[in-house]
C-alpha cells in the first residue's frame, strides 16, 4: 500500500487487465501512457477536473457533447474556474480567448453531433502560448483515421464504449497522455474519487480492438457511400459528413483525417415532428444514443444527447431540432440505403 514494491494491491488502484488494455492503447494512440475508466465520460471528468483549482481557465469549443459541456459550462464554475466557449472554426476566437493564461483546452474533432473540425494544430499552438494543455475528444474520428498526438494534443480522450468495444456491449473510457500529467493529476483522482473501470470490461475492449480496423474501414465506407445517398434526397435539408466537399469544414477534415469515418449528421425538410417520423418509419436503423457499433443506430441529438443544452446553446452550435445523426454499422450498404430512403419517402 506504500508503493515502495511494484504490485497490485487494489483494484480501484490497478489492475492487470485493465494495464494490459492501457498498454494496447498507449502503443495504438503513440502515447507516453494511459489510463483506463469506468466510462468515456469518467475519463473527460477526471481530464477536467482534476488538474483544475479556483482561479483557474478553461476555454472549450462551444460545440461538445452535451455532458462535455455542462462539466465545463456548469460543474467547473461552482469551484472557482472560469470557462470561455468559442466557435470552433474561429481561429481568431481561439486566438481572443487564449490571451490570457488558460490551463486546459478541450475541444471535439468531428464534433458531436453535427460533425464540425477544429483546426488541431492551430489551437494547439495557440494553446500552449497561452500555457495551456490541449485535450482532444478523439471518438468520433477513431484511432485509425485521425492521430491528435501527431497535431500537437496534449491529452486525448475516449469512450471505449464507442468504436473500441464496438458491439455495445460495455462502458469504458480512457485518458492518454504524458507520464507526469498522469502521475500527478490523474492518478489521485482516480485513486481517491473511484471511477473504477471494470477488469472485465477492459477485457472486452482488448478483444474489441483485435478488430477495430477492419469494422470502421468497412462501417466508414458504407457511411461514405450512404453519405451520398442521403445528399441527394429531396426531403434532406442539409448533410455533413468530413469527406464530402460540401462540408463547411472539409479543408480542416481533409488535413486532419484520413477518411469520413462512421457518423453522418443530416437535416430533414421540418423539424422535430418530421425528424421523429423518419427515426420511426426505420426498420433496419434502430434509434439509440450510442455509436460506433456493429449495429447501425440514429437518434435525434436535440432530445437526447444535448437535451441538457438551452436552447441558446444549441443554436450556438447550430443544432436545431431538424437533425438526425446516424452511426453506420456493419449491415449490408444496400438495405441501410433502402431503410433510409423509405424512411425519408414518408415525409
Amino acid at each position: 500500500m506504500a508503493g515502495d514494491a511494484e504490485g497490485y494491491v487494489y483494484s480501484r488502484y490497478g489492475n492487470p487487465t485493465n494495464q494490459m488494455l492501457a498498454d494496447r492503447l498507449s502503443l495504438l494512440e503513440g502515447a507516453e501512457t494511459c489510463r483506463v475508466t469506468a466510462s468515456g465520460m469518467a475519463a473527460i471528468a477526471a481530464t477536467m477536473i482534476a488538474p483544475c483549482k479556483a482561479g483557474d481557465r478553461v476555454v472549450a469549443a462551444s460545440a461538445l457533447f452535451g455532458s462535455c459541456r455542462h462539466i465545463c459550462g456548469q460543474i467547473l464554475p461552482r469551484y472557482g474556474v472560469e470557462t470561455e466557449f468559442v466557435d470552433g472554426g474561429d481561429l481568431d476566437a481561439w486566438a481572443r480567448a487564449l490571451s490570457k493564461p488558460t490551463r486546459l483546452v478541450l475541444v471535439e474533432s468531428p464534433s458531436n453531433p453535427l460533425l464540425r473540425a477544429v483546426d488541431i494544430a492551430a489551437v494547439a499552438e495557440l494553446a500552449h502560448k497561452a500555457g495551456a494543455l490541449l485535450v482532444v475528444d478523439n471518438v468520433f474520428a477513431t484511432p485509425v483515421y485521425q492521430k491528435p498526438f501527431e497535431l500537437g494534443a496534449d491529452i486525448v480522450v475516449y469512450s471505449a464504449t464507442k468504436h473500441m468495444d464496438g458491439q455495445g456491449r460495455v462502458l469504458l473510457g480512457a485518458i492518454l497522455g504524458p507520464s507526469e500529467f498522469i502521475e500527478d493529476h490523474i492518478d489521485p483522482w482516480l485513486r481517491h474519487t473511484g471511477p473504477a473501470a471494470s477488469p472485465f470490461n477492459a477485457w472486452i475492449v482488448l478483444k474489441g480492438l483485435e478488430t477495430l480496423e477492419l469494422r470502421v474501414n468497412q462501417a466508414c465506407a458504407s457511411a461514405a457511400r450512404l453519405a451520398d445517398t442521403l445528399a441527394s434526397h429531396r426531403n434532406v435539408a442539409r448533410l455533413h459528413y468530413p469527406t464530402r466537399t460540401d462540408h463547411p469544414d472539409y479543408a480542416v477534415h481533409a488535413r486532419q483525417m484520413n477518411a469520413g469515418s462512421t457518423l453522418i449528421a443530416f437535416s430533414v425538410k421540418g423539424a422535430r415532428a418530421e425528424a421523429f417520423r423518419v427515426l420511426n418509419a426505420l426498420r433496419l436503423i434502430d434509434i439509440s444514443n450510442n455509436l460506433g457499433d456493429t449495429k447501425s443506430l440514429a437518434c435525434h441529438p436535440a432530445s437526447t444527447t444535448h437535451r441538457a443544452l438551452n436552447e441558446a446553446e444549441r443554436a450556438e452550435m447550430g443544432l436545431d431540432e431538424s437533425w438526425l445523426r446516424l452511426s453506420v454499422g456493419l449491415e449490408d450498404v444496400t438495405d441501410l440505403e433502402a431503410d433510409l430512403i423509405a424512411a425519408l419517402d414518408r415525409l
